[in-house]
């Protein structure tokens, strides 16, 4: 089942709510109390489904063409953002846009994986999936952040890096290891928010951060739900049953402590609602950096190093 079967039932409501309004109009008939119970009919119904979402729905909800990206986000917390481009070795990755941003009046450095909206832009975004260009892009930037004191922002949202021969001939893991092994070490904060997909090591290029948050409905995890049930049963078609297991989702991860806060999305998801979703980020953004405002670089490299060192120790 992927979203649009999950929100086939709402908009067949939707459609009659419509059709009722409009033979009212037209016919000057008062149909008030039938539109009125089918109204808070859907509405029970939005709650019903999207409050038992299965973990397999979250990871179609999570990979839905709709759902906001990286620069949606950029252009609804920042009152101001230039973006940088290329690496500075070979050329300029699309799958990765990263910049300076202001943030409530504080200058942040912001990365983050941009997929595109239609198929032509996601060709042109590699569908998300960086190259080692745009790690090293990424790491440039990070660099640059830490050298100004500018606190950094990553926003997370790929399947994956990108696995084919040309990025593994210009040195695709040994691009993301730098990434891991670097931003260990950064002496200014990093804020990790996975806003749709949050796959393998393309993912924690960007992750190795004092916090990480999650959307309500995105995903994280080492490896896809096809890619595991292909490992497990030889089957890719038993992925909806892969990510049962995985504990992918949000509230399984927050419950692992993996990550360190859920934000809340619109229901029907952060598509639904672009600045309901952007205002639930920028304000934990903010929270985030007014606390660590009054920390020592000190604290805050120590403070990453015991985060990652405690994942799993109670387990």
């Amino acid at each position: 089942m992927n979203n649009l079967d999950i929100d086939k039932p709402i908009i067949e409501l939707e459609n009659r709510i419509a059709e009722f309004e409009k033979i009212s109009k037209e016919n000057n008939i008062d149909l008030s109390n039938e539109i009125d119970m089918l109204s808070k009919k859907l509405v029970n119904l939005k709650n019903e489904i999207y409050e038992n979402l299965t973990a397999w729905q979250k990871v179609n909800i999570s990979r839905a063409s709709s759902r906001p990206t990286t620069e949606d986000y950029i252009k609804n917390i920042c009152s101001e953002f230039i973006e940088f481009h290329g690496d500075r070795l070979y050329k300029d990755d699309k799958a990765i846009v990263g910049g300076i941003g202001i943030i409530e009046n504080m200058p942040v450095t912001i990365i983050g994986h941009q997929k595109g909206k239609d198929v032509k832009e996601n060709i042109e975004r590699n569908f998300g999936m960086p190259h080692p260009e745009g790690y090293r892009k990424a790491l440039r930037l990070m660099k640059q952040a830490e050298k100004f004191k500018r606190p950094i922002i990553t926003f997370i949202d790929t399947p994956g890096a990108f696995c084919g021969l040309e990025a593994e001939e210009r040195g695709q893991g040994e691009a993301i290891a730098k990434n891991l092994f670097e931003m260990s070490s950064l002496k200014v904060p990093v804020i990790s928010i996975v806003i749709g997909e949050g796959g393998s090591g393309g993912a924690l290029g960007l992750g190795v951060s004092n916090k990480v948050a999650m959307l309500e409905h995105s995903i994280y995890s080492v490896i896809s739900p096809e890619g595991l049930s292909s490992i497990l049963w030889k089957d890719a078609s038993k992925a909806n049953e892969a990510s049962e297991i995985m504990k992918l989702t949000s509230s399984d991860l927050y419950k692992l402590n993996v990550i360190d806060k859920i934000i809340k999305e619109p229901l029907g998801g952060s598509q639904k609602n672009i600045e309901f979703t952007s205002d639930k980020i920028k304000d934990y953004i903010v929270e985030q950096l007014n606390e660590y405002s009054k920390k020592t670089k000190e604290e805050i490299v120590f403070e990453r190093y015991s985060k990652f060192r405690k994942i799993g120790y109670d387990l």
